[in-house]
């Protein structure tokens, strides 16, 4: 077996959740990740977009990227935008973490500014979700999510920008799932900017 250790975790996954979306949101965010193919809107090298608009429960709409997926995912039925680290990282587990909720924030706020959603679709920018894709690092285990909680706990208290540092956490799933780990971050009047400078403060 090998040691759960924050530092060696690979592939993780950040989720914002949506507050607002309109019910034809799938549909216009397909010819939307076109585009961002053509105007080369993301950091990652964009390859394609994938449409599983027919699962209920899934994927939704993915960019595919070499590095990464963005998708309007509707994992466990609860529809966000996440972003899916693909290929590994030699960095500390707060780097890393910080990549994934930095892209998908980046890519969270773009979305929310294009003509086609303007005004018709709204994150949540303090309820998220961190996804450790990788079972044999990152086995989903209570004594390992308590770890990544413990550590994230660490992180609202030294970095959240306001006064109230009480994040909430939830384990969803079950055990044969992956390790996930459903994070809820102190209240603000403006929590999009109290998430960057979250971000601009992570160690």
């Amino acid at each position: 077996m090998i040691p759960f250790e924050l530092d060696r975790l690979q592939h993780i996954g950040a989720k914002v959740f949506l507050s607002r979306f309109p019910p034809d949101g799938l549909d216009l965010c397909i010819p939307i990740f076109h585009r961002w193919i053509q105007q080369d809107a993301c950091p990652e090298l964009l390859i394609d977009v994938a449409d599983y608009r027919h699962l209920p429960v899934g994927p939704g709409v993915i960019l595919v990227a070499h590095e990464a997926n963005y998708s309007l995912d509707r994992t466990r039925g609860r529809l966000g935008l996440s972003y899916q680290r693909k290929t590994t990282l030699e960095d500390s587990f707060e780097a890393k973490l910080k990549l994934s909720l930095q892209r998908a924030y980046e890519a969270a706020r773009r979305l929310e500014q294009e003509q086609e959603l303007r005004g018709r679709l709204a994150f949540d920018f303090l309820h998220w979700e961190i996804v450790f894709n990788d079972r044999l690092l990152a086995p989903n285990r209570p004594q390992n999510w308590t770890l990544v909680t413990q550590r994230l706990t660490e992180l609202v208290e030294c970095c959240w920008p306001g006064t109230q540092k009480n994040a909430r956490f939830h384990h969803p799933g079950e055990p044969r799932d992956l390790l996930r780990v459903e994070w809820t971050l102190p209240q603000d009047t403006e929590p999009a900017a109290a998430f960057q400078h979250f971000l601009d403060a992570f160690p």
